[in-house]
């Protein structure tokens, strides 16, 4: 018995899931050509392997001949029906012809098939066992880190790679730590093999997540419709409900906050953000702001831009670390976000209406008549206080609702009525 063949066997059943008639098919090819060296002028040389005892045959085919001129490839009648008795001249038998250092020969070879011959094998394995696995979620062991921070974890039978750019920077792993992570998918390799891409970085794990821990997202009663991530510090999510009885946003939370905070843990405190879906993007965009007021908006669908004005208090917020929220918040909606304080835009209207006021137009000066959008009312009382086109340019909103005791939302929709009429 040839044990060091058999440990081989069993190591690649068990570990690599690799079967024994695909290692043995391997090994008998790569030694069929040390057997011709072997075995000189030998024709048709086959070797054989016993899958129970690792026994290894090699045999060469020989022409059955009444004078043996060739021995390498002929052999006499009487030699040739000692082995098989019915035999006749001018047929061909496999006689055994296996070199006394064989076994020495086979063992390296082994090593070889095993670091060369066997990749495939073993890519059609990992084909076979992962490629309709792509985008479940997969745990496993890390086993160590290559070419820099890139990991491999152990799945079981096979490795996986976790690459440096699929997983957050804000997540520092060792050697033996548990991970959980999305299956990528399946990828070719270098070498000829195939590697498991996995990743934590990305949009679906956290979409697999909340599947994972929603049974409403499982079964369809709520439904995901989009994930913008910055992957370790925020994740957006908008959803909406089949059932007009479920609450999308208090599915996905749960009781407490209990299923979500789950998530946010495996997302090592990652904030989540639930917002219910809308098809309007501004109606999306109030959504995600929640419950910050924008006080004016201005949609450009030839550029495919919002910009919006809140209060100041409310900046910081609306923008994020590093614009983190602004820039997420427009991902989420389609259109490129811009965000300005009301104090700034204010100085912008009334530089603008300054402007306007300096110009030389006698209509400037005339009693005012109707303003679109203000009532008659309102456009008396400000006629009966004497104010003029000019005058209304010139005057802050402040002062506007203090002379007339207006409130300031209607003193900001006067001054821009006519700023927009006399632009």
């Amino acid at each position: 018995m040839n044990k060091d063949l058999i440990a081989i066997f069993e190591y690649l059943e068990r570990e690599k899931g690799i079967t024994r008639d695909i290692v043995i098919e391997a090994i008998e090819e790569s030694l069929r050509a040390a057997a011709r060296k072997s075995i000189s002028g030998a024709a048709n040389v086959t070797v054989k392997i016993h899958p129970k005892t690792g026994n290894i045959q090699v045999f060469c085919e020989k022409e059955i001949v009444d004078e043996v001129e060739v021995p390498a490839q002929e052999i006499s009648i009487e030699n040739a029906r000692a082995i098989d008795p019915e035999s006749e001249i001018g047929q061909f038998i496999d006689i055994e012809a296996t070199p006394k250092d064989f076994g020495r020969i086979a063992a390296q070879k082994a090593r070889q098939v095993i670091t060369q011959k066997l990749r495939g094998a073993e890519r059609n394995v990992i084909y076979e066992e992962y490629r309709h696995r792509a985008n479940e979620l997969i745990s496993g062991t890390i086993k160590r880190f290559v070419r820099g921070a890139n990991l491999i974890v152990d799945l079981g039978k096979v490795e996986a790679i976790l690459p440096m750019k699929n997983y957050p920077k804000t997540e520092q792993y060792h050697v033996g730590d548990k991970v959980l992570a999305l299956l990528l998918g399946v990828q070719d390799t270098e070498n000829g093999g195939a590697e498991v891409v996995l990743s934590r970085s990305h949009p679906d794990f956290v979409r697999q997540l909340m599947v994972q821990e929603v049974p409403e997202i499982n079964d369809g009663t709520v439904v995901i419709d989009k994930i913008v991530r910055e992957p370790g510090y925020r994740t957006k999510l908008t959803v909406r409900s089949t059932d007009l009885k479920v609450d999308p946003v208090g599915a996905c939370v749960g009781m407490r906050g209990v299923r979500v905070k789950n998530i946010v843990r495996e997302l090592n405190n990652e904030k989540i953000d639930i917002i219910p879906f809308a098809q309007d993007p501004v109606e999306l965009l109030q959504n995600a702001l929640a419950p910050i007021e924008i006080r004016k908006i201005n949609v450009n669908e030839d550029d495919k831009a919002i910009s919006i004005v809140v209060e100041d208090d409310d900046f910081a917020a609306v923008i994020g670390k590093k614009g983190m929220n602004a820039r997420l918040n427009g991902q989420l909606i389609g259109y490129d976000l811009e965000v300005q304080r009301m104090s700034d835009y204010n100085k912008i209207m009334e530089l603008q209406r300054t402007e306007l006021a300096s110009v030389d137009d006698p209509t400037l000066d005339e009693p005012l008549k109707a303003i679109d959008g203000v009532p008659k009312m309102i456009v008396e009382h400000l006629i009966a206080e004497g104010f003029t086109l000019r005058k209304l340019l010139t005057i802050s909103r402040e002062q506007l609702a203090a002379v007339t005791g207006i409130s300031l939302e209607t003193a900001d929709k006067i001054l821009e009525q006519i700023r927009k009429q006399r632009m």
